[in-house]
């Protein structure tokens, strides 16, 4: 799996996310986030704040977004959980980032089934862009992650970048991809080969007429 990634210096930390505090937006959006729980229940809240948080570093940084313990430290106040709590949620996940990432963290999936529907191929064209696992390109715009499964297993091998899935990916789509990316392009998501979501390759083999329209079968069962 992908080397760890590295974390800056606790001091270079503090001294630039030490003050950290929501938008104007944001803290409307938090505040809307914890009213959904109800008194006593604000740890719920946890996941979305963090992911929110997340969210405005990458905003400041241009970046994907990554949570550093200044941070981490400041949602955990606002619902008034210990800070390790806090960070036990952050470790845990792999939506959170940990160390700072690129424009665009790149996730390629290496479980069995990726793996033995080409993954490879997918690593092989991040490599040939220059992304190495656990590292971020020298212009800041690719971060190249290994994963665990990603739960689109019927349309591997797949990568999540960002917000993203693409799937059905050989060498040349993921080069596609990258290359559209890097160009400031907004490549299309979803898989790569013609597929209808997770339909079979080719097209439906059942209730092929949902495909275009919401169509309504009742009067064929009688």
């Amino acid at each position: 799996m992908a080397d760890a990634a590295h974390i800056p210096d606790e001091a270079e930390t503090r001294a630039r996310w030490g003050a950290f505090a929501w938008t104007e937006a944001n803290a409307q959006k938090a505040k809307e986030v914890i009213g959904r729980y109800p008194p006593g229940r604000q740890h719920s809240a946890i996941m979305p704040l963090l992911d929110l948080a997340q969210r405005q570093v990458g905003a400041e940084t241009n970046t994907q977004g990554w949570l550093p313990v200044p941070v981490i430290e400041f949602v955990a106040a606002q619902v008034n959980m210990p800070y390790m709590r806090a960070y036990e949620v952050v470790t845990f996940y792999t939506m959170y980032n940990m160390a700072p990432v690129g424009r665009y963290h790149v996730q390629v999936c290496g479980t069995t089934p990726c793996m033995l529907r080409g993954s490879d191929d997918v690593l092989a064209a991040c490599k040939q862009r220059g992304l190495t696992k656990g590292a971020t390109t020298p212009d800041g715009l690719f971060t190249l992650t290994e994963v665990e499964c990603l739960g689109a297993c019927a349309n591997a091998p797949m990568v999540q970048i960002n917000d993203d899935n693409y799937e059905d990916l050989t060498f040349d789509s993921m080069s596609a991809i990258l290359e559209a990316l890097a160009n400031g392009e907004t490549p299309r998501a979803g898989p790569q080969n013609g597929r209808q979501t997770s339909a079979p390759e080719g097209g439906p083999t059942s209730l092929r007429e949902m495909v275009s329209d919401n169509h309504d079968y009742r009067g064929s069962w009688a």
